[in-house]
Order: structure tokens, then C-alpha cells, then sequence
């Protein structure tokens, strides 16, 4: 497989208020959030030249850096034009759009306080995140040892780029068994998400998703359930414990860049890509794609 870096590719990024040269788009080494992971991130899909819920995306991104108590001086209309004028400059109508904010180098240690917030925002053509044999058959999750933090001990409604080192070990442990991602069980043992992506179980037509206490809840989480009611189908958030696993005929993920993958495997008790599945995941590709404005 051939790796195209990411800091070595054509096209604009927008650094501190105006577009760059992709390969010129670089902090020092002593900025404050590469040594404490002080950086809040968006990851947004662009559908035929529109993001899927763009402001509420903008919006989210300034609310997880208050809750890391980061100065945020750019308001949700900024960070719109920026992305817009990102997603111009590289000529783009289906893309990833990548909005982030982060604690420069004005001062290294824990505190920050003295630390400017500087902003950025990358976009670029990428297709979907599984193929289409994948799509069809469902991914393979692995359960991690790692365990999702209770609420009192980190941010977890924050889009905080510090949250995500478990995910990332849970999944290279899943990778090297040979599964696409990790399921994530929280603090007290119960089923709270994959590696970057909320999931959502079925069993007799019913739709179950954990409750989203210690993990954020997703956008596309939110637009799922939205899209449930509007078709019917039922819906409860309630706590799932690990053996309530096998109970269930039918599990998928949500996530922008998963958008809404079927899930084939847990550990080893398998399920089918079901109707229900087929039914979200092709009425979330027609509400993102602007098809149509509500599921039913």
C-alpha cells in the first residue's frame, strides 16, 4: 500500500487567519498541545460541496475547548469561513474537513494560561472509511483492555485530541488480531463505544445504544436517532452489559467518518447485516447527500 503523508501533499490549509501551502502549514516542536494534548478537533463530511451539519460541527468545536478551559476567540461564523474557503481553495465537492484549535508555544508546563489558541483547517478527497465488501459483510471488533474514563476524571463531552490515545492503543490491539476496530467498555465494565465511533444494537426490530455518560455523544449519533423516530423504528438508550452482546441480531456503528458501518463480528459471536442496518445506513446516505430532508 502506498502512504501519502500528510505534511507532504498539494493544496491550501488555513493557519491563523489566512491559507497557506499545505507543506507550510507547521507549529514548533515545543507547542504546548503536542507535549499535553491541549488541541480540540472536528471531523466533518462534505457531501456534494455541503458539510453534513457543518454549524452544529462548529459549534461543538468551541464548546470542547471551553471544557478544557481554552481561550476559544473565534466565534462558529469564523470557523464556517474558514472551512468554506478551505474547501474552495482545493477545488473539493466530496471531502473530510478537519477544523482544529490547539495551545501554541507561548508557554510549556501544565498550566497554559499564558498560551495563545491558534486554529487550522485541512480538507481532503477521501472515499469511504471500509470497503465495500466490509460494507456488506460487517467489521470485526476485538473488546480492549482499555477502559472509557468515568465522567469526573476526564472531558469526555469534549472532542478532545488527549481522549483518543486509548482508542488509538485499543486499536492497534485490534489491528494486530486481525479486526478493523475495538469495542470500548467503559469504567464500570458496560459496552460504551469502538475506538471513535458510538454503536448501536438490535434485537427483535428495537434499537438499544448506551447511554452516552462517559463518552461523546456523536453527532452522527444524534442525527441516527433522529432518523429512527422519524421511520418508526424503535429506540432506547440504556445501559448494555458485555453478555448482552450475544443477545442481539443486528450492531452497527456511527461516526462522520465511519457515517454508518454494519458490524459482523464481536470477539466471537457474530451478526448479520440486517434490515434494520440496511434501512439507517441507506437513509443516512440519502439525508447527508441531501436526497431527502427528514427519513420519513
Amino acid at each position: 500500500m502506498t502512504i501519502i503523508p500528510y505534511d507532504d501533499r498539494d493544496g491550501k490549509i488555513w493557519l491563523d487567519g489566512k491559507l497557506v501551502d499545505w507543506r507550510d502549514a507547521k507549529i514548533h516542536v515545543l507547542t504546548h498541545a503536542l507535549h499535553y494534548g491541549s488541541s480540540v478537533f472536528e471531523g466533518e463530511r462534505l457531501y456534494d460541496g455541503v458539510i453534513f451539519r457543518g454549524r452544529d460541527h462548529s459549534e461543538r468545536l468551541i464548546k470542547s475547548a471551553q471544557m478544557l478551559d481554552m481561550n476559544m476567540p473565534y466565534s462558529a461564523d469564523y470557523i464556517d469561513d474558514m472551512k468554506a474557503q478551505v474547501i474552495k481553495a482545493n477545488g473539493l465537492k466530496n471531502a473530510y474537513v478537519r477544523a482544529f484549535a490547539w495551545r501554541g508555544a507561548e508557554q510549556l508546563g501544565v498550566s497554559a494560561q499564558l498560551t495563545k489558541t491558534h486554529i487550522a483547517c485541512a480538507a481532503w478527497e477521501w472515499g469511504a472509511y471500509y470497503s465495500e465488501e466490509k460494507r456488506e459483510n460487517g467489521i470485526a471488533l476485538k473488546t480492549s483492555p482499555w477502559k472509557k474514563p468515568a465522567p469526573d476524571t476526564a472531558p469526555s463531552q469534549s472532542k478532545a485530541a488527549g481522549l483518543y490515545m486509548i482508542g488509538t492503543m485499543s486499536k492497534h490491539m485490534a489491528e494486530n488480531h486481525g479486526c478493523d476496530d475495538a469495542l470500548m467498555l467503559d469504567y464500570r465494565g458496560l459496552v460504551a463505544e469502538a475506538s471513535s465511533a458510538n454503536l448501536f444494537t438490535i434485537r427483535d426490530g428495537k434499537i438499544f445504544t448506551p447511554i452516552p455518560d462517559c463518552f461523546l455523544n456523536g453527532l452522527t449519533r444524534q442525527t441516527t436517532i433522529q432518523i429512527a423516530k422519524d421511520l418508526g423504528i424503535p429506540l432506547e438508550e440504556t445501559r448494555i452489559q458485555y453478555d448482552d452482546l450475544k443477545t442481539f441480531d443486528e450492531i452497527f456503528l456511527t461516526g462522520s467518518a465511519a457515517e454508518l458501518t454494519a458490524v459482523g463480528r464481536i470477539d466471537d459471536i457474530t451478526y448479520k447485516v440486517g434490515p434494520i442496518t440496511r434501512k439507517l445506513r441507506d437513509t443516512y446516505s440519502d439525508l447527508v447527500r441531501g436526497k431527502i430532508k427528514k427519513a420519513a
